[in-house]
């Protein structure tokens, strides 16, 4: 079979299209054919060698897969032949609390991950994805919109009456923005393209900000909350943001912190968070519980994930160069041959 491996920390172009054996399931575990992946900005750090210490190379990446079942191991009981799955993130994460043991089991990181054309995981570390999505659509299912659901509605219990910030139309803000809206929440988001801007005013969005032509976008929160600042806000940006969104936040909010683009290193100022009570709460993906609760409500409103662009497996490393450009808006795809 196909498959793209990670052959040193070289950035993208350490991704290097092989030819491998097709795995086969063993007791407990289910082949998948896969069908598509998405690409997120995790995927970019691990070729660079900068997500965590101890990679391990060479190692197929990729957290975001979905495919057919098209054979099984015995005793499997969770899945059969021709169901149409997605692995999750944390393949030994399914509820309760993260732990050091299920962290080492992600995908495309601490083990092989989802770009090939064939990937055997465990029965546990699947789920059924929504009928009404395409593969396409469901690949963008398992790191982006499983974090932004569990940052909004798994700890942040939003409810129709608060106000959420989100920073960028990446695809964990596109995801926030859709589930916000489902349940009646209010939305303000920035951007540094008007086009997107106008883009993201189509898909519901309450108030628009742009960050470059309003550099101090979190007076411009406090503005457009009668000064009293926002509910939550689903923070991605790292230290290049994060003190502005603990001012745009109201007294008692909760900053759901799951990226760090613009940067990480500097130091913060504590205060606020302390003078404001507010929860600062570290977002890493989430469990199998909390992705097919998340699939049952995207069912129930028929929600169909946003995606820029799709491409086909030839040009992965061109997906990943276009996500690493920024130029996207939701999700990038790739589509298995």
């Amino acid at each position: 079979m196909k498959a793209y491996q990670i052959q040193s920390n070289a950035g993208i172009e350490a991704l290097t299209l092989v030819d491998r054996p097709q795995p086969q399931p063993a007791t407990g575990q289910v082949l998948i054919q896969v069908k598509a992946t998405s690409v997120n900005y995790r995927d970019l750090l691990v070729t660079q060698g900068a997500y965590g210490a101890g990679m391990k190379y060479p190692l197929i990446p990729m957290s975001d897969g979905v495919g057919e079942v098209v054979a099984v191991g015995g005793d499997v009981t969770r899945v059969k032949i021709g169901d149409r799955v997605a692995g999750i993130f944390f393949q030994d994460w399914i509820s309760g609390s993260l732990t050091k043991e299920k962290m080492k089991s992600d995908l495309g990181g601490g083990i092989d991950g989802m770009l090939a054309e064939y990937v055997v995981l465990h029965e546990d570390g699947l789920v059924i994805i929504p009928h009404h999505l395409s593969y396409i659509e469901a690949a963008t299912l398992p790191c982006a919109a499983v974090t932004a659901w569990h940052g909004l509605i798994t700890k942040g219990n939003l409810t129709e009456d608060h106000t959420v910030l989100l920073l960028g139309t990446g695809g964990v803000s596109i995801f926030a923005l859709q589930f916000a809206k489902i349940h009646g929440a209010k939305v303000i988001i920035t951007s540094s393209s008007d086009e997107k801007l106008a883009r993201v005013k189509a898909l519901g969005a309450d108030e628009i900000i742009n960050y470059k032509t309003t550099p101090d976008w979190e007076k411009k929160v406090y503005e457009l909350t009668q000064r009293a600042g926002v509910d939550h806000v689903v923070e991605v940006g790292g230290t290049g943001t994060l003190t502005k969104s603990m001012q745009a936040v109201r007294i008692g909010g909760r900053i759901s912190l799951i990226g760090v683009l613009s940067g990480r290193g500097a130091e913060i100022d504590p205060l606020p968070i302390l003078f404001k009570s507010l929860t600062l709460q570290g977002i890493y993906v989430g469990s199998r519980k909390m992705f097919e609760v998340m699939n049952h409500k995207i069912s129930q409103h028929k929600l169909k994930p946003i995606i820029d662009r799709v491409f086909p497996f030839a040009e992965a490393k061109s997906a990943y160069s276009y996500l690493q450009s920024a130029a996207h808006f939701g999700k990038v795809v790739i589509e298995m041959n």
